[in-house]
Formats: C-alpha cells, structure tokens, sequence
C-alpha cells in the first residue's frame, strides 16, 4: 500500500492553472485564448443535482428500486428523512421547511396535492392553510379523521410565491412520492387539482379528467378540484362532493347523511 497522501483534483487542477498562468506571465504575455465553445458550455448551469449529492443519490436509489419492483426506504419516516436533506432542484434553496407529508401509515385513501404554500412550508405539514382547512371537512364529510387518511404533495419544497412547480421540480420530487405510495399502498389516490393530476398521471385539462377514474401502478386515482378553486369558485362544492362519493362507493364504506 503506498503511503502517499491522497490528491486532491480540484487542488492539483487549481495549482496547474497558477502554474500555467505564471509561466505565460514569465513569457509576457498578459492573455489567454480560449475557444468560445468552452465558453460557452462554461457559462451553463450544471445538472440538477450535481450540488445535492443525497438528493441525487437517494432519487436514483428510488429509480433503481422502482425499476426493480419496490420502494427504496424502508418506511415513511426513511423517505421524509431524505427529503430534509434534499437539494435535488433549485426549490431547496428558498424552502424554510420540507413538507414530506403525514397521516397513516395504512391509509386507505391518500390525497395528493400540488406543492406547499406559505403556511405549510413555516410549519412543514401539508394543508394547512385556508385550503387545507376545507381539506379536512372534505376528508371529515366522508366520514374521516386527517389522521385516518395520508396527504402529501407532488413537490415537497414550496415554489417562489406559490407558483407552479416547473416540470424539472415535479420531477426531481416524483421519486419521492412514489416511494410514499408504494410503502403505504393505499386503497385509492385522490389528486387534488390539475397540477397534481399531471405531476401523477401524465394528464392536463383537470376539467375533464375528474369524476373518471384513472390507475398509477395498480392503485385506482380519482382527480378532482383543489380546495383553493373551490374557495374561489365555491358552486364547484357539489362535483367535489360527487367525486369524494364515489371514492367512498369504491372502497366500500357509507356515504354520510348531511347534517
């Protein structure tokens, strides 16, 4: 074994460059030319990921386990521990909190949103804000608690002023969530909205793919309004409510009598 210490790359690369540069100043000359080419690919950002070595590592742990047929974390908690140390996308760099997402462990329906907002990126729990209170009478006009049922969003990380997350966020996130589905296995998936919709099932257009049932990986999927359009547009109460029942029709459980 040889006793030679270990050499740095980047040094050896940075002490090269001084030497260069010292020896072109010993022959006077003051400039250096350079192929605009490798200026050019010098000025592009590097790969998502190239700066988050757990985030890269642990996504392609979960692509490598997904194509093998199972989850790449033993349990929830595994998944979540990954997601607060992820600096997979650009997100993590404005998030105050991650927000994996919470509920049981063996739900029977998981609900699936679209990203975090303000009060739930201080807090890091998903829904609940404004929307996430309506979220839980939905949950709670079927007959649930929102400890009986698990919610989570496609993106873990809030996007700048609630925008909507960019296609590379949702999909540096996917991994994660399908993770998730995978250990909890649930009944059924309810997306809430159209990002989510898309971000899951490859579908736009939320207005004409909610109330039809679709599948991801086996399970059955529901896509349906977010609580925040029905803030806005509240008449739209009735269709939400029309989904959520067949979701309970589904799985076999009552529908609960009003009032």
């Amino acid at each position: 074994m040889s006793d030679k210490p270990a050499v740095d790359p980047f040094s050896k690369l940075v002490s090269d460059v001084e030497n260069y540069i010292a020896f072109e100043d010993e022959e006077g000359r003051n400039t250096v030319e350079i192929d605009p080419k490798v200026i050019a690919e010098l000025g592009v950002p590097p790969a998502v990921g190239t700066s988050g070595a757990v985030g890269a590592q642990e996504v392609a742990k979960a692509e490598e386990a997904s194509a093998a047929g199972g989850p790449a974390w033993a349990d929830v908690e595994a998944v979540a521990a990954d997601i607060a140390a992820c600096t997979q996308c650009a997100l993590h760099a404005t998030r105050t909190n991650t927000v994996p997402g919470e509920g049981n462990p063996q739900p029977e329906i998981m609900f699936v949103g679209e990203a975090p907002g303000a009060d739930e990126d201080a807090q890091g729990r998903p829904f609940v804000g404004r929307a996430g209170k309506l979220l839980t009478k939905m949950i709670e006009a079927m007959g649930f608690q929102r400890e009986d049922v698990f919610i989570a969003n496609i993106c873990k990380c809030r996007p700048p002023d609630n925008r909507k997350p960019e296609p590379a966020e949702m999909e540096a996130c996917i991994p994660y969530l399908k993770a998730q589905i995978s250990l909890l296995k649930p009944k059924v998936i309810v997306c809430l909205g159209g990002t989510a919709t898309e971000g899951l099932l490859g579908l736009t257009g939320i207005t004409k793919v909610r109330g039809n049932w679709h599948t991801f990986e086996g399970i059955d999927v529901m896509p349906t309004f977010h609580p925040s359009y029905l803030l806005r547009k509240p008449g739209a109460k009735h269709e939400v409510w029309a989904d959520l029942q067949d979701v309970l029709k589904h799985i076999g459980r009552p529908i609960p009598s009003k009032g």
